[in-house]
């Protein structure tokens, strides 16, 4: 794991997304195409503000994206295939394919779906955050860090509800679903890149656990330190716990 430290979320955006583009571009250079993974948040906010800006191909891309609510319309401001249209699709040309999850669907016949088609494709570049409970995707500890399947139903705990009523997407915590399908752990560890963008102090604590602590699925996002290619990108406030030997 690799840390990139910059001053506010703002820097940390532009160095991200930049990072993800050049990474983006080898891969269609070296083969013709790259297939993606993004997420959604608060934390991708400026990762994706840059990288729709960045000169890229997109007709070559392929996209993926990390988890769902299940039960969600599109319609409603906390969907996750809302944010990618409004700040990502919408604003790039059309890719080669892009596989938004469908919440709405019967969430088995979904997740299958969704499987079968992300086995065909292996994974270049893979954005992702951590929460402040320390998950990756919506995997919550303790984390499957074993499966093999790429698409999990996964239980919300009340940390990570509270943090998605914290963020402003819900007005009460009741209003939170308590289901959502989610890439696995060990899915997203397979991309070839990840890019992990950590803005704001919130996460501070999450992030000390997750460089500082032993790999452990009470820590799902240390699982990153295993990762042959993982930059962590933060600003001073997420990095504000760190050893000062590490900043």
């Amino acid at each position: 794991m690799e840390l990139n430290i910059q001053q506010d979320k703002h820097a940390l955006g532009r160095a991200a997304g930049a990072q993800t583009a050049q990474l983006i571009r080898n891969a269609i250079e070296q083969t013709g195409k790259a297939n993606i993974i993004l997420a959604t948040g608060t934390s991708q906010f400026q990762t994706l503000e840059q990288l729709v800006k960045e000169d890229i191909d997109w007709g070559k891309v392929v996209m993926f994206h990390l988890d769902e609510y299940i039960g969600m319309p599109i319609t409603h401001p906390a969907s996750f295939r809302k944010y990618l249209k409004e700040r990502f699709l919408d604003k790039v040309a059309p890719l080669k394919a892009d596989h938004l999850i469908n919440g709405e669907h019967d969430a088995e016949q979904e997740r299958r779906h969704l499987n079968a088609r992300i086995r065909q494709y292996p994974i270049d570049v893979a954005l992702v955050g951590i929460g402040e409970n320390g998950h990756l995707a919506f995997n919550d500890p303790p984390a499957d860090f074993n499966t093999e399947e790429p698409y999990l139903i996964v239980n919300l705990d009340e940390q990570c509800r509270l943090q998605q009523m914290g963020e402003g997407w819900f007005a009460a915590l009741e209003e939170v679903p308590v289901q959502a399908i989610s890439m696995s752990v060990k899915q997203i560890m397979k991309s070839a890149h990840i890019i992990c963008s950590v803005p704001d102090s919130r996460k501070a604590r999450a992030i000390k656990n997750s460089v500082e602590q032993p790999v452990s699925p009470l820590y799902p996002a240390s699982i990153l330190q295993e990762h042959p290619s993982c930059r962590l990108y933060l600003d001073d406030a997420s990095a504000a716990l760190l050893a000062p030997a590490l900043k």
